[in-house]
């Protein structure tokens, strides 16, 4: 189902392996606080979602510039997820769909 432009996305909670370990990540969290820009990609360790990540990883600024977080979402578990950001120095949240939900 899509979502309209200008419409209050709905939220998810979906894990992130983070240094403390699994973490649930809430879009919620950053309602009425900071925008948010969700994105999906396939797969971790693809050569085009390698580049993709690491292009938004350099600009990261820019959107702190506009209060802006980024949450990427992958069908990956999330301990591939951390495994691929720490090779690739990815510095966005990465969360994981692995049941598809």
């Amino acid at each position: 189902m899509a979502i309209s432009v200008g419409s209050k996305a709905p939220d998810f909670s979906l894990k992130s392996k983070q240094a403390s370990g699994l973490v649930d990540v809430k879009l919620s969290n950053n309602f009425g606080k900071k925008n948010t820009v969700v994105l999906f990609f396939p797969l971790a360790f693809t050569s085009v979602c390698t580049k993709e990540m690491c292009d938004l990883t350099a600009g990261l600024g820019a959107y702190a510039g506009l209060n802006a977080d980024v949450i990427a979402i992958s069908v990956d578990s999330p301990f591939t997820q951390e495994a691929w950001a720490q090779k690739e120095k990815i510095g966005i949240t990465l969360v994981s769909d692995l049941t598809k939900r």
